[in-house]
């Protein structure tokens, strides 16, 4: 439980509770809807807002051959001794330099048609992943503790946190931008492609990220977004409850290929080149779109402006870290904290006890829930066939002896009537033990308390009384916490047992509903409190809403499905006719292009204005 105050250091307190909006069947919060409001007020603000310098032209003008840039010279005269031309070395370093000079690689001019704010958004992500990784790096200096129980560490985690935020803000404005200048036009495919996988690359590393908090949302995440995770199968390969296994994937494995896929985008854009403008009218005739194909496909010919990207890097750099600091400042960052087993015997003594005997019984979520910890039937989902069945049980778990009977063996050494109890039990016959089982869980329901220990109505349940009594003051002390976690190896990481049993209570979900976890939101990751959650996530929470697949057992699988198909959509837009002409249709891209469309002649047709001069 963290030692420090969630609220330390912030000047507005955003911790209490959320306020919520309800539209039929959506509800969000107002901090959703204000992130998203100021995300596309951005937008807005940069197709409109005027360019600075926009009008200033470099030496080349219109009809003028631009000359090469000093840099690219030197690069294409330094190609080594001519006797080592067939070497493999001297063949790659002239492929290299033909198909990415440093012209192209730091370039120094720009075409005249990229004046408008809507192309910063591509380095302001850059810019803001870079803080991102600086400040995950600080965290990482202090370990996973230190900014739960220090003010300098929690305050390096809201500057990640809020990083993070204006990272995906940028990513996504970014995409929006692109999108509306089909930017996939000439030969530009898997420029787009990449970009959207580098999107969908951030949103698994910012998922790992919220399950790596060790507080109360990430163990709400992790129990919920397990269910989708396992009706794929891939439930015991990608186990999100092992807090371990989540953090190495998101300070090593995901990180490495994010940034080769950003690092791949990055180069496609010099080498290709940025998009061309879309021409002001539609274009008719099969001939013309030919000839504007060819025009978009063809490197730019046309006036240029200066550009020093280095100083726009810069700027954008330090305009996002004054943000991030600000927000980090005055807002802080949510840290509400875990549920212990030993927190919710204390505070709610009688639904532990519930559930205790449900795991002896046989009858909880976790004893029934099917692959990969069993084989019931209860969490099995199958669409046409079931992949938790096809992949199976690998990650055996018995309810009953790993939540309840091993923890009690443990304490059975030095507690000699918990060991009689226990020799009495286990050396009955399975039928007598389903019998006392089920007559506790009955008995359970009219569960009263006496200083402080547990009385039900006598009923013929055997040693299972006793049994539960000394689970629940393990539990209470504890040492059941510690047991859960001791079953793995030192310095054990994986806490799905104790997760698996929180979430078998009820205790655990209403304190989730309390904060508006529960799912009814849209943002499958929802904060505590009055913070924004991931909007950018609203395609996949999208299903859990609809009536229908809401209140199907099958709802995990319908929503992967249904955002599979979504990704490759967005994936395939280069490709679909019909999607891909959508900017066309909805010309949002005069808005980008409206001075260089200004700039050319009145009497230029479609073509040339689409065109290189």
């Amino acid at each position: 439980m963290s030692a420090l105050s969630p609220t330390l250091g912030a000047v507005v307190n955003l911790n209490g509770p959320g306020r919520y909006l309800h539209w039929s069947i959506f509800e969000v919060s107002e901090a959703n809807l204000v992130l998203i409001a100021v995300m596309v007020v951005i937008f807005g603000v940069a197709l409109l807002a005027p360019f600075p310098h926009r009008h200033r032209r470099s030496t080349a003008e219109a009809g003028a051959e631009p000359e090469f840039l000093p840099a690219t010279k030197v690069a294409l005269e330094d190609q080594g001794d001519p006797a080592d031309a067939r070497m493999w070395t001297a063949r790659l370093r002239r492929r290299a330099v033909g198909l990415l000079p440093p012209g192209k690689l730091l370039p120094d001019r720009q075409p005249a048609y990229v004046s408008s704010w809507v192309y910063v958004f591509g380095v302001a992500s850059l810019v803001t992943l870079g803080i991102v990784i600086v400040s995950g790096f600080a965290i990482a200096l202090g370990g996973v503790d230190w900014w739960h129980t220090t003010a300098v560490g929690h305050f390096f985690n809201s500057l990640h946190l809020w990083s993070v935020e204006l990272f995906m803000a940028f990513l996504v404005i970014h995409l929006w931008g692109k999108f509306w200048m089909a930017a996939w036009r000439g030969r530009r495919a898997l420029t787009w492609i990449t970009g959207v996988v580098a999107f969908m690359a951030s949103i698994v590393e910012c998922f790992t990220g919220y399950l790596s908090q060790q507080n109360f949302d990430s163990q709400w995440i992790s129990t919920n977004g397990k269910d989708a995770i396992n009706a794929t199968g891939l439930g015991s390969l990608f186990n999100l409850m092992n807090f371990g296994q989540m953090l190495l994937w998101h300070v090593v494995l995901i990180p490495i290929a994010l940034l080769a896929i950003v690092g791949a985008h990055v180069l496609l854009v010099r080498v290709r080149g940025v998009s061309h403008p879309l021409p002001p009218r539609p274009i008719r005739g099969r001939a013309a779109r030919r000839a504007a194909a060819r025009a978009d496909a063809a490197d730019w010919r046309g006036p240029m402006r200066r550009y020093d990207l280095a100083k726009e890097a810069s700027v954008a750099g330090g305009v996002a870290l004054v943000l991030v600091v600000l927000l980090a400042a005055l807002l802080s960052s949510p840290d509400e904290p875990p549920v212990t087993i030993a927190s919710w015997a204390k505070v709610a003594p009688a639904d532990f006890v519930a559930t205790a005997a449900s795991e002896l019984a046989g009858t909880s979520e976790t004893a029934t829930y099917g692959p990969p910890y069993n084989n019931g039937t209860h969490n099995r989902q199958s669409l046409w066939f079931s992949w938790q069945t096809l992949w199976g049980v690998r990650k055996p778990i018995n309810a009953a002896r790993s939540f309840v009977l091993s923890p009690l063996a443990t304490q059975a050494a030095t507690d000699p009537k918990l060991a009689s109890e226990l020799d009495r039990y286990d050396s009955a016959p399975r039928a007598t033990q389903q019998a006392w089982d089920q007559a506790y869980l009955k008995a359970v329901t009219h569960l009263s308390f006496a200083s402080g220990q547990p009385v039900v109505p006598r009923t013929n349940d055997g040693p299972v009384p006793g049994m539960v009594a000394t689970e629940l003051r393990l539990a209470r002390s504890g040492a059941l916490d510690a047991d859960l976690l001791a079953q793995h190896p030192f310095y054990g990481t994986d806490f799905t047992k104790p997760l698996l049993f929180l979430e078998d209570g009820s205790y655990f979900a209403q304190k989730a509903q309390a904060q508006h976890l529960t799912g009814s939101q849209w943002g499958v990751m929802n904060e505590t409190g009055s913070y924004p959650g991931q909007p950018w996530l609203w395609l996949y929470t999208l299903w859990y809403q609809v009536p229908g697949f809401s209140s199907s057992a099958n709802v995990d699988l319908i929503a992967i499905y249904l955002t599979g198909l979504a990704t490759l959509l967005l994936l395939a837009v280069p490709f679909l006719p019909g999607i891909r002409d959508i900017p066309r249709l909805i010309p949002i891209h005069r808005l980008v292009w409206r001075d260089w469309h200004r700039s050319q002649p009145e009497t230029a047709g479609p073509e040339q204005t689409a065109s290189p001069t």
